[in-house]
């Protein structure tokens, strides 16, 4: 990699750390172009070299954490033996990747969040493609074998991810939830709606 393209990437990565502290700090109104170059010194003429927009910051900052959420829950899967503690095991892990980066836990489960999944649904999806086959690989794989219910994948997505996507945003926007008895509870609800034999 050249100087150059080594510089990039730093302001890129700059770019994205000052979004995310800036959210952090002072939220959604927070994030606008003359507060990131201000906090980050990098120039307005870069930032739009970059990203393009304040929404293609945003964007940006939004495919990053969604990764990474994406990537802690799939090893968690892959440290599992049965569909039963595989469901544990995502579960906790999304709540702790929720816990250990609130900031991130509140962009990605934003308004701004949604909104911009919603206008850029199809560009974060193949984004996430790569990501979400080996859940959607996983959940099939237990179909299969009879343990997980022969839903389809969107559907089983929606069950066991659903009601920790609704606890997280409670904690991270109302404070009202705790995770840990969260992280006790919802493997076992969860895992009851989606075993195939209800248990």
């Amino acid at each position: 990699m050249s100087p150059k393209q080594q510089r990039g990437e730093a302001t890129v990565e700059l770019l994205l750390d000052t979004a995310l502290r800036l959210y952090g700090e002072e939220g959604e109104q927070g994030l606008t172009v003359n507060a990131v170059t201000r906090a980050s010194g990098v120039s307005l003429g870069s930032l739009y070299h970059h990203f393009g927009s304040i929404d293609g910051l945003v964007n940006a900052l939004l495919v990053r954490w969604l990764e990474r959420l994406l990537g802690e829950m799939l090893t968690a899967l892959e440290r599992s033996r049965t569909a039963r503690t595989g469901v544990r095991a995502l579960v906790r892990a999304y709540l702790s990747f929720v816990r250990d980066h609130p900031e991130a836990g509140r962009l990605l489960h934003s308004s701004r969040a949604d909104r911009l999944g919603m206008a850029q649904a199809k560009q974060l999806r193949d984004a996430q493609e790569a990501r979400l086959t080996p859940l959607a690989g996983w959940l099939q794989r237990y179909v299969d074998k009879g343990e997980i219910a022969p839903l389809s994948p969107p559907l089983l997505e929606s069950l066991v991810l659903g009601p920790v996507i609704g606890a997280s945003r409670r904690w991270l926007t109302l404070g009202d939830i705790d995770l840990d008895e969260a992280a006790r509870v919802l493997p076992e609800r969860i895992w009851r709606t989606v075993s195939a034999d209800g248990s």
